[in-house]
């Protein structure tokens, strides 16, 4: 059967089959859960964790980091 012939439901199932037969099922398990949408809001989780930290705060770690990193050479 062609693809452009079946329906969406049809074409679903057999590229289900297809992954399964390739992956197994942890593979095919894998592979679906690339596409899961997720939970939460990862904008408001990103300013919890960073705050209200500038770019110049971040320049400033960056600099401090290197500075560290050299000191231990």
């Amino acid at each position: 059967m062609r693809a452009s012939t079946m329906t969406l439901e049809q074409v679903r199932l057999t590229g289900l089959r297809a992954l399964s037969r390739d992956l197994g099922p942890v593979g095919l398990v894998r592979f679906l859960q690339q596409f899961e949408m997720g939970g939460g809001d990862y904008t408001a989780e990103r300013h919890r964790w960073l705050g209200e930290r500038t770019v110049q705060d971040l320049v400033q770690e960056i600099e401090r980091r290197r500075k560290t990193a050299s000191d231990l050479v």
